[in-house]
């Protein structure tokens, strides 16, 4: 496995740090992943150890504002901005795995984040991925949310404990232990990061019939940060036919962390290996 760190210009000149995994020989695919809030690319690690091996290439980014990337700890000017900087970087494995088919991967944030994109610029793209997509309320304290309301404008880049339960992330106390202890996550939030999110998953729910774009959507069932009920209600308004949803009952947040992971993992390279096969003639 061959493993390479840089970083690429985000839409507004920002150095944004980046990893790329790649197997022995020619990829199959490439898997461009996105991060969820308060975290980086190198809690990824597990997506990496499954499927690098089966061959496909994989990079995943730091957002701004998150892990070894500069911008205000869980700040975000506009929604947009997340928008532009998943632009670049899909440009950056598009030139780098040129002629390869792409496929995008997001994880709570990271799955609205990708979903938005997905919903605006599909092109490029053979399908996306959203694990415990954040469509619904944002989860941060009620306190983060009130603030945000009538902070947004007046003070946006107020930055505050954002109270996440990180017990909820997984079944897997490791896994809990190494998110605590972890230099590079941060549970800082601000009003911006707060309203933009309200709004980018209002907007997401509201055009999710425009969904042209094969997708698989993933939650866990016990899932307490992002509703699992949101994706569904997001699921069912598309009306692209090559859809698919998995809920994992019992598992938390991270279903890519939790216990019995690797029941999760059959299912994404199934949905892959199905449509490199099938759809795309690979």
């Amino acid at each position: 496995m061959d493993h390479l760190e840089g970083t690429f210009k985000g839409s507004d000149g920002m150095e944004l740090y980046y990893q790329r995994w790649r197997p022995e020989g020619i990829p199959r695919a490439s898997l461009a992943v996105v991060h969820g809030f308060g975290e980086h690319s190198g809690r990824y690690g597990n997506v990496v150890d499954w499927f690098v091996p089966r061959g496909y290439a994989v990079y995943a980014l730091d957002q701004r504002g998150y892990g070894r990337s500069p911008g205000g700890r869980g700040y975000v000017n506009a929604f947009a901005e997340y928008r532009h900087d998943v632009a670049a970087f899909l440009d950056l494995v598009r030139t780098a795995e040129a002629g390869r088919p792409l496929f995008l991967l997001g994880h709570s944030l990271g799955g609205l984040i990708v979903l938005d994109y997905a919903l605006r610029d599909p092109s490029g793209l053979d399908g996306v991925i959203a694990s415990g997509p954040s469509l619904g309320a944002a989860p941060v304290s009620p306190f983060l949310l009130l603030l945000s309301r009538a902070l947004s404008r007046l003070w946006p880049q107020l930055t505050l404990e954002t109270g996440l339960e990180v017990a909820a992330l997984s079944r897997d106390q490791a896994v809990v232990e190494a998110y605590v202890n972890d230099p590079l996550v941060h549970n800082l939030g601000t009003p911006r990061l707060a309203t933009e999110m309200a709004k980018a998953a209002d907007r997401a729910q509201g055009r999710a019939a425009d969904l042209a774009l094969p997708c698989l959507i993933l939650h866990g069932g016990a899932d307490r940060l992002c509703d699992p009920k949101d994706s569904q209600a997001f699921f069912d308004r598309v009306t692209f036919a090559d859809k698919e949803r998995h809920e994992y009952e019992g598992y938390y947040h991270e279903i890519f962390n939790d216990l019995d992971k690797e029941v999760v993992f059959a299912d994404v390279e199934a949905w892959l290996d199905d449509h490199l096969r099938e759809h795309l003639g690979i």
